[in-house]
């Protein structure tokens, strides 16, 4: 029998080990990157929706397989950030993550998104990540050198929703 992946949005205490697990297994992201992931997690336990913070996960039999982080950009009427998209490097290219950005954009739409960003890390690291976002329908509206670092430029993505 083929496990089934599940999908979640409620945000519980297990989580914060979870996705610090999960974001630090990519070997993508600073430890400081890796906590900033857990704060997050921190701020919607603390405060539910009010934090400003979304979430998704995917699961198969309670274990954790990817996850995404979104929610409105304060200031703005109808745009939102990604904040997060990482999938268990074991569990890549079953669709987990084209499937959680889906979602997440459903649900951002559903809220009354129009306009959905992404950003990344110029590094040839994060050539896959830029592969991802443009085969998923976004396209790059900026780039902005040496914004993390010497080198180190920020590429930011977006992507018009359908309401």
């Amino acid at each position: 029998m083929e496990n089934r992946i599940v999908y979640r949005e409620e945000v519980r205490p297990d989580d914060r080990e979870a996705v610090g697990r999960l974001v630090h297994a990519t070997g993508f992201f600073s430890e400081e990157e890796s906590g900033i992931a857990v704060e997050l997690v921190d701020e919607r336990l603390a405060k539910g929706e009010a934090s400003g913070y979304l979430f998704l996960f995917a699961e198969e039999e309670a274990r954790l397989l990817g996850y995404a982080c979104f929610g409105p950009i304060p200031g703005s009427l109808h745009s939102c950030d990604l904040y997060w998209i990482a999938v268990d490097p074991n569990e890549q290219g079953r669709g987990i993550g084209k499937k959680l950005l889906a979602e997440s954009e459903l649900l951002m739409a559903e809220r009354g998104a129009r306009r959905v960003y992404a950003d990344t890390s110029s590094r040839p690291q994060y050539e896959p990540t830029r592969a991802f976002y443009l085969a998923c329908g976004y396209r790059q509206e900026a780039f902005l050198p040496d914004f993390y670092a010497p080198s180190d430029g920020k590429v930011i993505f977006v992507k018009l929703l359908v309401s």
